[in-house]
C-alpha cells in the first residue's frame, strides 16, 4: 500500500473528516505516523473544547496498523484495549505521533514465536499547539503468529 494514498484515503474517511481529524504524515514504511485534530464547530463539546471522543478517535486504528504492516500477513493483529486520561481542555489543533521501532517489532515476533497471544501497550501523548499534554491515550494491541506461519519445535 502507497502511504500517500493511504494518508490521503483515511482524511476522507468519513469518521475521520467529519470529526476534524487530519493525518499529516505516513512514513514509507507505516512506522511514524503524525496526526492532528482541528477544531470545528461541530467537534466542540458544551463548554467549547475538544469533544474526547474525538480525541480518543484520532488515536484509534494507528498502533494496530503500523505493526499489522510492519509484522505482515503472518501475524493477527488487532486492538484488544484502550484507555485515556484527559488531563487538560483541549483548544485550537492538537497533535499527537506514532513511532514503531524495530527494538519494539523484534520483541512482538520474539514474544509470538510460540503461537501465543502476546499482548503489548503503546502510548500516546495528544498535545495541543504550546506542547503542552491535553491527553495521555493508552492502547493495548494483540499479536499472534498464524498456525500456518508457526514453525515446529525440534
Amino acid at each position: 500500500m502507497n502511504p500517500t494514498l493511504f494518508r490521503h484515503g483515511i482524511n476522507l474517511w468519513p469518521p475521520f473528516l467529519l470529526a476534524g481529524i487530519h493525518v499529516t504524515k505516513v512514513s514509507r514504511d507505516f512506522r511514524d505516523i503524525d496526526v492532528e485534530l482541528r477544531m470545528r464547530p461541530w467537534n466542540r463539546n458544551y463548554v467549547g473544547t475538544h469533544f474526547g471522543g474525538s480525541l480518543f478517535a484520532m488515536t484509534d486504528p494507528f498502533w494496530m496498523f503500523s505493526v499489522l504492516r510492519n509484522l505482515g500477513n503472518r501475524y493477527f493483529v488487532w486492538d484488544k484495549a484502550a484507555e485515556i486520561e484527559f488531563v487538560k481542555p483541549g483548544k485550537g489543533t492538537v497533535g499527537t505521533s506514532f513511532h514503531l521501532d524495530e527494538a519494539t517489532l523484534d520483541e512482538l515476533r520474539a514474544r509470538a514465536a510460540d503461537g501465543g497471544k502476546v499482548l503489548h501497550w503503546f502510548e500516546n501523548d495528544i498535545t495541543d499547539a504550546k506542547g503542552e499534554v491535553v491527553a495521555r491515550v493508552r492502547k493495548q494491541v494483540y499479536v499472534r503468529l498464524k498456525p500456518a506461519a508457526r514453525i515446529p519445535a525440534g
